[in-house]
């Protein structure tokens, strides 16, 4: 199936977790000494394409996931340190989130449309 889906399999995988982080992020905006993380999602998505991993499991995702669930899990480096030691920047978080979501968006209707080409051929149509 990664022949046809490509990457956008995976893609949908870290979009969502990437989500989660950035929420997580923005809703702990306030904690004191809280430290946001996020995805380099390139950088997996590029090792996950050229690595060639092999899984123990078919519901495995190779190149995507480590000891802690996902690989490429790194703390944000804020603009300006803030003096309670939180390195959260809402605005940042914010137009991170956005990114994320057309990117998650454009993956959704590529497969959507792959889907929609399949279900043609095996109609016949």
């Amino acid at each position: 199936m990664s022949d046809i889906f490509g990457i956008h399999e995976q893609s949908l995988l870290l979009s969502s977790k990437r989500a989660q982080l950035i929420a997580n992020n923005i809703a702990n905006a306030e904690t004191p000494g809280y430290l946001a993380r996020d995805l380099d999602f390139k950088s997996i998505l590029n090792q996950s394409q050229s690595a060639q991993m092999k899984t123990t499991h078919a519901a495995h995702h190779a190149g995507l996931l480590d000891g802690e669930g996902f690989a490429g899990l790194s703390y944000r480096i804020p603009l300006q340190a803030a003096q309670d030691g939180n390195t959260v920047d809402v605005q940042m978080e914010k137009s991170a989130y956005l990114d994320n979501a057309m990117h998650f968006q454009a993956s959704m209707r590529f497969l959507n449309g792959r889907i929609q080409s399949l279900i043609s051929a095996i109609k016949g149509e």
